[in-house]
């Protein structure tokens, strides 16, 4: 609806014959992706199904049919034997409504986004007042932390909860020829999905951009920590894989290389960060510092990538609060973030009061834990 059509469907052959089809969706204005259709011994595989909306399942059907067409592929709603979601972002599994009604497929997801697909309303207000008190320590001030507040619910308020049929940890990780691999960090439950020498790699490693981070404040098993060690993970996959599928953008054909280029950026981020805060900074200024000019949903991303770093320096002792006062619950002082000099990390190890009410306050209902980029990327 006003958005360019996203094109045709690509077929990509595996080593062994297996064929692995990119299905190309409108998902939200400015956004396109992907999901994919695995066709490999007797598994016909939708791999994520889009975001539900706008001319994401019209375009769904579509590229279907296009296999059918152009591929000589005899595929329908009817010999999918499995669906299954890469991770629990809603322009991933928000059009799982729209498939359910076409398919009797199992369905299947990592046990971590269980309850984002399944109770997603529960799960979503659970999160939606987790980020309004890290908006409102950040700094954020109300009238733009409400508008903010908007931004990340109107989508998310429409889908509804569907059933899932199995998980992957209970299933040992395999789907037939399928190997799946546990990468928390974008988001709790994200996989990657191997067949032969194809990587289907969802959001974990996208080719022009570094996919989004935000604090494991937020949600367990998010945060720059969990994600810098699910990319070290692929790496001995790196000489197997020959392509490798993102849920966005262009195929990859040097995992390794990709992989080392978001460790980069990410690395460049953090020392970013470490100088700006060399003077005391809340999570807003030091968002407009690193991201200026972010604007609408891409001003939510901003911050929420910059409370990824943050966390992560303050998870390491290298930043600490210049306000410790601030963490009174009844204080309307938004946190101040500070650079510790080398020198102060030892004694920091030390602080019992300030320093560790600041991790509490930081990890609150949480479990611890190159590229071109403008803006982080658009994950909702």
């Amino acid at each position: 609806m006003g958005e360019a059509h996203p094109g045709a469907p690509e077929r990509h052959t595996t080593a062994r014959g297996g064929r692995v089809y990119r299905l190309p969706l409108r998902l939200f204005p400015g956004l396109n992706g992907y999901a994919h259709l695995v066709i490999a011994d007797d598994i016909v595989a939708l791999v994520d199904v889009g975001s539900g909306y706008l001319d994401s399942d019209a375009d769904l059907e579509a590229a279907l049919e296009a296999v059918r067409r152009d591929f000589g592929e005899r595929v329908g709603w009817d010999s999918l034997t499995h669906v299954l979601l890469t991770h629990g972002h809603i322009d991933h599994f928000g059009g799982l409504g729209f498939v359910r009604q076409r398919t009797q497929a199992p369905v299947g997801v990592h046990e971590l986004d269980r309850p984002t697909v399944m109770f997603h309303h529960e799960r979503l207000a659970v999160v939606a007042q987790r980020l309004r008190r890290f908006l409102s320590e950040a700094g954020v001030d109300p009238r733009r932390r409400e508008d903010l507040m908007d931004l990340y619910l109107v989508w998310k308020n429409l889908y509804e909860s569907q059933p899932v049929d199995f998980t992957y940890r209970a299933a040992g990780m395999r789907v037939g020829p399928l190997e799946l691999m546990h990468v928390p960090g974008h988001c709790p439950g994200q996989v990657v999905i191997r067949l032969d020498d194809i990587l289907i790699a969802g959001d974990q490693v996208l080719p022009h951009i570094s996919p989004h981070q935000a604090p494991e404040v937020l949600s367990p098993y998010t945060g720059l920590g969990h994600y810098l060690e699910s990319l070290a993970k692929l790496k001995p996959l790196a000489a197997a894989v020959r392509v490798t599928l993102g849920g966005h953008g262009i195929p990859m054909d040097d995992l390794g290389s990709r992989v080392e280029a978001i460790e980069a950026l990410h690395a460049e981020r953090l020392e970013r960060v470490l100088t700006f805060l060399e003077a005391p900074m809340t999570m807003a200024e030091l968002s407009d510092r690193l991201f200026p000019g972010a604007s609408g949903y891409h001003a939510l991303l901003a911050i929420e990538e910059t409370g990824a770093h943050v966390e992560h320096l303050t998870q390491t002792g290298a930043v600490g609060l210049a306000n410790p006062e601030a963490l009174d619950d009844e204080s309307a002082e938004p946190l101040r973030y500070l650079r510790r000099e080398p020198s102060d990390l030892a004694a920091a190890v030390r602080e019992a009061g300030a320093g560790r009410r600041a991790s509490a306050r930081l990890a609150r209902g949480a479990a611890p834990g190159g590229a071109r980029e403008e803006h982080p990327d658009v994950r909702l």
